[in-house]
């Protein structure tokens, strides 16, 4: 369950983020979660609200907003710019790029032109879009 984990890191993170600019307490934190990474919501708003109770001090009140962040991708052969709704996928698919969104270029196509060679424009990883508090 790496949910934990990158929960265990958006903590963390806030927690530096909170002492480096001296805050007192943090009041929400935004986090983006990638289309791509195929995180449980549940699972890792829940890990957040267990870990975050036993970090640093002025997190213990935070709120997490949890944002999507859904995939898209541009076509490098026919500019054709898509998202993962428009392409039919296996479940064994959708595991693998869970795992390695770079996979995505193996078992996704185009939907215009079929061409395998497609840029990720967005969806991927987990990033802190925010962190609000007070000092």
């Amino acid at each position: 369950m790496h949910e934990w984990a990158l929960a265990e890191s958006v903590i963390r993170k806030a927690a530096e983020y909170a002492a480096r600019e001296k805050l007192s307490s943090v009041s929400e934190v935004g986090v983006s979660l990638g289309e791509l990474q195929a995180i449980d919501r549940k699972i890792f708003s829940f890990a957040l609200q267990e870990l975050v109770k036993s970090s640093f001090k002025g997190l213990s009140c935070c709120k997490f907003r949890i944002l999507k962040d859904p995939a898209a991708f541009k076509c490098k052969a026919c500019s054709k710019e898509f998202t993962l709704k428009v392409l039919k996928r296996t479940d064994e698919e959708a595991e693998n790029i869970h795992f390695i969104p770079e996979m995505a270029h193996a078992f996704l196509k185009c939907p215009k032109c079929k061409s395998p060679d497609f840029e990720i424009m967005a969806g991927r990883g987990v990033s802190i879009k925010h962190i609000r508090g007070g000092r």
